[in-house]
C-alpha cells in the first residue's frame, strides 16, 4: 500500500465516520434530551430537536455524497444542486423555528421549552458548521489551521457550493 493509497484510505474511513456519527447523533441527542433528561415533547423541545435532526441528515447526506465523490473520481459531489436548495430552505426553517421555540417561553413552564431552545442552538451550529464556517475542530491539522490564522475556514460543502456554482 503506498502512502497516497493508504492516506485516501483514511480519509475515506474519516468521512464514513463522520456521516454515520451525524445520524448516530440524532438517536443520542432524542434518547438524551427526551428519555435520560425526561423533557417533554412539547411543541418547542420537538421543533427544536427536528431542526437538529435535519441539519444532522443534511451533514451526513453531504459526506455520504463526498465518499462517493472520492470513490468514482467525480468533478464535483452528486447532487450538489440539492445542497444549494437546501441553504436557503434551512434558513427558513430555523426562523420559523425560533419562532415557534421562542412563542413558548413566556407562559410555558422551562421544562416545555429549555431543551428546544438548546436544541434550537445546535440546530443553528449545524447549519453555520455546514453552510458557512468550519466550527468542529476534532483533528490536529484543523486546530494547526485556526491557531495559525486565527479565522474559521469556510466548511467543505460551502466550498463545494462555491466552487460548483453552475450546476
Amino acid at each position: 500500500m503506498t502512502p497516497t493509497t493508504r492516506s485516501r484510505t483514511a480519509l475515506l474511513g474519516r468521512l464514513r465516520t463522520l456521516a454515520v456519527l451525524e445520524v448516530l447523533n440524532i438517536a443520542l441527542i432524542g434518547w438524551a434530551v427526551f428519555v435520560a433528561v425526561g423533557a417533554p415533547f412539547s411543541t418547542a423541545n420537538t421543533v427544536g430537536f427536528a431542526l437538529a435532526a435535519v441539519l444532522l441528515l443534511i451533514g451526513a447526506a453531504y459526506w455520504a455524497l463526498k465518499i462517493r465523490q472520492l470513490r468514482t473520481g467525480a468533478r464535483q459531489p452528486p447532487l450538489i444542486g440539492l445542497f444549494r436548495v437546501l441553504r436557503p430552505l434551512c434558513a427558513v426553517l430555523l426562523a420559523a423555528g425560533l419562532v415557534a421555540v421562542a412563542a413558548a417561553v413566556p407562559d410555558r413552564p422551562a421544562s416545555e421549552w429549555a431543551a428546544g431552545l438548546v436544541l434550537y442552538g445546535l440546530a443553528l451550529a449545524e447549519y453555520v458548521n455546514y453552510f458557512h464556517r468550519q466550527l468542529m475542530h476534532d483533528t490536529r491539522a484543523d486546530w494547526r489551521r485556526l491557531l495559525r490564522t486565527r479565522r474559521l475556514r469556510s466548511s467543505h460543502l460551502a466550498e463545494d457550493l462555491r466552487v460548483h456554482r453552475a450546476t
